[in-house]
């Protein structure tokens, strides 16, 4: 577990203090009719929020990073909404799902004309094209990515003041799920001008959107106020709340160490805190509070074996690393319930999901046999090694993930036991991310990546995307082009059935292959306090505030 110096403990703990302050001093009077506890909702109030840790951007497409995607979510509006329960879509500022064409390269919406920014301009057709235009392409002149949602966009075109038609230069059965994540939140004109500095720390107060939260205040790394936007009167028609949030407004307040954030959120001094730790659950549910767990739909936490470096390339080391390591024993450990073993790449509530948990079995004499055959002895430290070469593996930490550190620790001992070395590399996120882009630095890679899309495993492994295998030459070509033909056959299949279809094979290569090993499907997980009402997630999980009550 990463520790943070004693002083910066001090100053998390004055700035959750300082934040329930600023709360108290800010709150209104409640302005229902209904009793506090009657289960009618109470308007005002501030909602302290603790975060394990600070944005980085607040460009959509980067919002797949938890604390980004926190403040996204909130911000912004989507063309349509993703049920979180049945994941079905619906109108949100589109008036209804999409006209699609045959094969699926065309996309006709009907738009909404009654919906402003939070800096008082209109959401129009000419802004919609814009925005997605801006996330279907990318921008390299001012470093905006493109959009991993968004696949073969081609084009955007204004129809009249309330149709909008996007085309493909592929089919793209994705794209209607696509605009209602919050990788394509809708964003103000003067907001789609700003380069990738320009959505970073110090910048949030001006990104403007249409959401039912504006930025009111930030302290860089340390604390984000949004206040309630009192105008907000466009929410989706299944969305509980469908005015302006309860609350009149949220305290974020940035709290890195574990100790610090369940020690504020248990003793009352903040009212949500996101990244329960599995060893604290016990610990927030004898104070009272509930522990709320949403699943992320997508590709299970686990590792993604680097094939096309000179360690990992002979398919009997990978799987001797499989047979290697005991799943079971390190998920029971160190977890929860609410951390399911993952049973394939994909997670049991994610679509195309095909089971594989055969073939993860522990099974430590066929590892060490496989590593025979492989031409890798035994050395007197018990590191096996091969021609002069030791059997030495480094893999990063993925931070954003839930207990990495104590996973990666486990996984080293028992690989150990086979004569594998394994090693954590060290580093601040701006390291591991850097690192983890170097085949030579790290050859394997734990993460994990939510969306409730088929498209979610094409967005983990292909290499136009996260590309977590590093399955690219030095030309940008694809080393396995056989798993690449797949990945994009998923993302442009235009039927249901041939998706599901595309889903399963890929879950098989990367099995038959030993490409991934997946540990557990991973939750985020809420400690909420008691006089919190109204919390919900979107679709992988991120914090919903808009309808959020606090009773008394």
């Amino acid at each position: 577990m990463v520790r943070i110096p004693s002083r910066s403990r001090v100053a998390v703990a004055g700035a959750v203090v300082a934040a329930l302050a600023l709360s108290a001093c800010s709150a209104s009077e409640a302005t229902s009719p209904a009793a506090s506890g009657s289960g009618e909702p109470v308007v005002g109030g501030t909602l302290t929020y603790l975060e394990h840790q600070a944005y980085s951007s607040l460009y959509p497409p980067a919002a797949g990073f938890y604390p980004n995607g926190a403040l996204v979510n909130n911000l912004t509006s989507r063309l349509l909404y993703q049920d979180p329960e049945t994941l079905e879509l619906e109108p949100w500022i589109a008036t209804a799902l999409p006209e699609v064409n045959e094969d699926a390269t065309e996309y006709t919406f009907d738009i909404r004309t009654d919906v402003t920014y939070s800096d008082g301009t209109p959401l129009t057709a000419e802004n919609v094209v814009a925005n997605i235009e801006l996330f279907g392409t990318g921008d390299t002149d001012r470093a905006l990515i493109v959009s991993e949602a968004v696949n073969d966009f081609e084009a955007g075109e204004v129809v009249d003041e309330d149709t909008v038609r996007f085309t493909f230069s592929a089919p793209a059965p994705g794209f209607a799920q696509a605009v209602s994540t919050i990788n394509s939140g809708l964003l103000a004109d003067a907001t789609l001008e700003r380069d990738s500095e320009g959505f970073g720390p110090g910048n949030a107060t001006e990104i403007i959107g249409a959401g039912p939260f504006v930025v009111e205040a930030e302290e860089v790394g340390t604390s984000i106020r949004l206040a309630a936007r009192d105008d907000y009167a466009w929410a989706p028609a299944s969305f509980p709340n469908q005015g302006r949030p309860y609350v009149d407004a949220v305290d974020i307040v940035i709290a890195p160490e574990d100790s610090v954030r369940i020690g504020a959120l248990t003793a009352g001094q903040a009212d949500i805190a996101r990244q329960v730790e599995p060893q604290h659950e016990e610990e927030v549910a004898s104070a009272g509070l509930e522990i709320v767990s949403a699943q992320t739909n997508g590709v299970n936490n686990g590792l993604s074996f680097r094939f096309d470096h000179p360690l990992l390339e002979d398919i009997r080391v990978r799987q001797a690393l499989i047979a290697g390591i005991d799943r079971e024993a390190i998920v029971s450990s160190i977890f929860s319930e609410h951390y399911p073993l993952a049973t394939s790449s994909l997670s049991q509530t994610a679509l195309g999901y095909q089971d594989q948990g055969d073939a993860y079995a522990f099974d430590p004499e066929r590892a060490a046999q496989l590593l025979d055959e492989a031409g890798w002895e035994p050395g007197a430290d018990g590191i096996r090694t091969r021609d002069g070469e030791r059997l030495h593996l480094v893999v990063n930490e993925a931070l954003p993930q839930p207990r990495s550190r104590d996973v990666i620790t486990l996984v080293a001992q028992q690989l150990r036991e086979i004569g594998v070395e394994l090693e954590l590399f060290q580093g601040d996120q701006a390291a591991q991310t850097a690192a983890s882009a170097d085949i030579d630095q790290i050859q394997i890679y734990h993460s994990m990546v939510g969306r409730a899309d088929f498209d979610v495993i094409k967005s983990q492994y292909s290499i136009e995307n996260r590309n977590t295998l590093q399955n690219a030459d030095a030309d940008g070509n694809p080393v396995d082009p056989q798993l690449e033909d797949l990945l994009q056959q998923v993302a442009a299949a235009p039927t249901t059935e041939g998706r599901e279809e595309a889903d399963a094979a890929v879950q098989a290569y990367l099995t038959e292959q030993a490409y991934v090993l997946p540990f557990f499907e991973e939750p985020q997980v809420y400690g909420v306090q008691p006089r919190v009402h109204g919390f919900l997630t979107e679709s992988v999980g991120r914090p919903s505030l808009a309808n959020v009550w606090l009773e008394g």
